[in-house]
């Protein structure tokens, strides 16, 4: 009886679900209708099932390198660098050297829900949430005028099943004629820093302390429409601002992490170990943070020890970020270990002393730090590193501790098979896309649905870096304003200071013939344009 064959680089994926290797790379596929017929006739093979569960079972069907596991202490590099040319070292204090646990999360979540009812009179019944530590990712968007959140690509594209209304997502068809289609003009998404101002519509979420107002927003949003309250969406967007911005601005979260370090503060992240190391080697280092200085002082106690401050050179508090790389405008303000403000004018930057404010013009002026020289630490990938990038030329760390999770998910056995799966997959449809007959095409459409990967790492809005197949806004922005990434600054005590971090060469897409596994699909089998001699001209 006759058996289709489907045939992808190699792999041959017959209607019974047996699968073997193909020499003959020109060999493809039957005729669209008897695969489809057979596909249907089947029940192994439904629509890929069969192959599915195959390939789950397979280790001879997995490429060498994707055994290599990946080492989640790895520094990764967007743009060469080497630390024998960085003599000066710089840090944010939040989540930089200081990393917190989902207590915290919870913490600022309830505070600012309670201060929504309290101060802006919202309903008792939002008492009844609570913080959903696993719901939403950092870097999502989120449009103000529309109270939806959502994941957009470096395209500027919506993830399709990734955009949601409260705690519940929004059917594809409904996003789709919202938009009128899937993309994002470049006038609404949020502006150079992921704000919505200035009339951009969408505000991106990029630091960790975003996921208890991303939380909030939600929850609000779902309780209106659960109990049909008409609002207005900006107005909630507004308040729910204003109201986690009161747990940072008037000291709420500080004071209960100052009364709770064990709870909140995670001591394990050997920060430590790594200025001790650079403070050895003879490196420069400086502190900026939007912090308050005894909410540092504190904190640098119990991680580093009280000598903390005789490892840095320079200390500036309550920067005001990214103002302080901009505005010009605000002098420094010397700042005493009780909080007493000095008057007079700064004309040098001593170790030993504490400062406020400022601004990175004057400290470039009064240290001559400049340049590649500088590298600079934080986790916000706008307010930390951008200005610092483009403007100045230091060289920027971005640490990015949801990659500890997103490797140890890549280094399984399970993610193995999934991407092995996928890639075979992207070649059946790039094969079986060329008969346009409706039997064939229903067949390409399941397969593409076989396509998505988000539930692996997180249900509702996926991976961090990617959508789909393409890398996030937030990866774009992370490649583009980060010459170097990782988990936390411990993966610095894996280097010595001679070494130089290369990024990996990846394929342009007419560069693929040159790289065979990233090959499209055709691609090699296009016949060359022959080179006409003189004669034939």
């Amino acid at each position: 009886s006759f058996s289709p064959r489907i045939e992808v680089e190699g792999l041959v994926v017959s209607a019974e679900g047996t699968l073997c290797t193909w020499p003959d790379s020109a060999s493809l596929l039957n005729s669209s209708h008897d695969l489809a017929q057979h596909l249907q006739m089947y029940p192994a093979f439904p629509s890929t099932l069969a192959a599915v569960k195959y390939l789950h079972t397979s280790d001879s069907l997995i490429p060498v390198i994707s055994k290599n596991s990946v080492n989640p202490n790895t520094i990764f590099a967007n743009n060469e660098m080497s630390l024998h040319d960085i003599e000066i070292y710089g840090f944010d204090y939040d989540y930089t050297l200081a990393f917190y646990s989902r207590h915290l999360h919870t913490l600022i979540f309830n505070i600012a829900r309670d201060i929504l009812i309290q101060e802006h009179r919202y309903p008792e019944g939002l008492r009844e949430y609570e913080y959903i530590p696993n719901f939403v990712v950092r870097g999502l968007h989120y449009d103000v005028q529309k109270a939806l959140l959502m994941k957009i690509d470096a395209f500027h594209y919506i993830q399709l099943g990734t955009v949601y209304r409260g705690l519940h997502p929004v059917p594809d068809k409904e996003v789709i004629a919202m938009y009128d289609g899937c993309h994002v003009p470049l006038e609404n998404m949020s502006d150079f820093y992921g704000k919505s101002s200035h009339g951009h519509t969408m505000k991106q979420f990029m630091d960790i302390f975003s996921l208890p107002e991303m939380n909030l927003l939600c929850c609000v949003n779902d309780y209106f429409m659960k109990h049909n309250i008409d609002y207005e969406p900006v107005h909630l967007y507004k308040d729910v601002k204003a109201a986690i911005g009161d747990v940072h601005v008037k000291g709420i979260m500080y004071r209960a992490v100052e009364a709770d370090m064990e709870n909140y503060i995670s001591y394990g992240e050997q920060t430590h170990a790594v200025l001790k190391k650079l403070y050895e080697d003879g490196k420069k280092m400086f502190l900026i943070t939007n912090s308050p200085f005894d909410f540092v002082d504190r904190g640098m106690n119990y991680i580093v020890g009280k000598d903390w401050r005789d490892l840095f050179d320079i200390v500036i508090v309550q920067a005001d970020k990214p103002g302080f790389f901009n505005d010009r405008r605000k002098p420094f303000r010397r700042v005493t270990d009780k909080g007493v403000l000095h008057w007079d004018r700064i004309h040098k930057l001593e170790k030993g002393k504490i400062y406020k404010q400022g601004n990175l013009y004057e400290f470039l002026r009064l240290t001559g730090w400049r340049g590649s020289k500088v590298l600079y630490f934080g986790d916000h990938i706008y307010s930390d590193l951008a200005d610092l990038t483009l403007k100045h030329g230091w060289r920027t760390g971005a640490i990015i501790p949801e990659l500890r999770k997103e490797i140890k998910i890549m280094n399984t056995e399970q993610y193995v098979h999934l991407m092995t799966w996928l890639q075979g997959l992207t070649g059946l449809i790039e094969h079986m896309q060329v008969h346009r007959d409706p039997a064939s095409q229903a067949v390409v459409q399941e397969w593409i649905k076989e396509r998505e990967t988000k539930d692996i790492f997180n249900s509702q809005f996926g991976s961090l870096f990617r959508t789909y197949h393409n890398p996030t806004y937030f990866s774009r922005r992370l490649s583009r304003f980060a010459d170097i990434y990782m988990a936390s600054l411990s993966c610095l005590l894996n280097y010595d200071f001679q070494h130089t971090f290369f990024p990996r060469r990846t394929p342009l897409q007419h560069e693929s013939p040159f790289w065979p596994e990233q090959t499209s699909a055709g691609a090699l089998k296009m016949p060359f344009i022959p080179h006409r001699t003189t004669t034939e001209e």
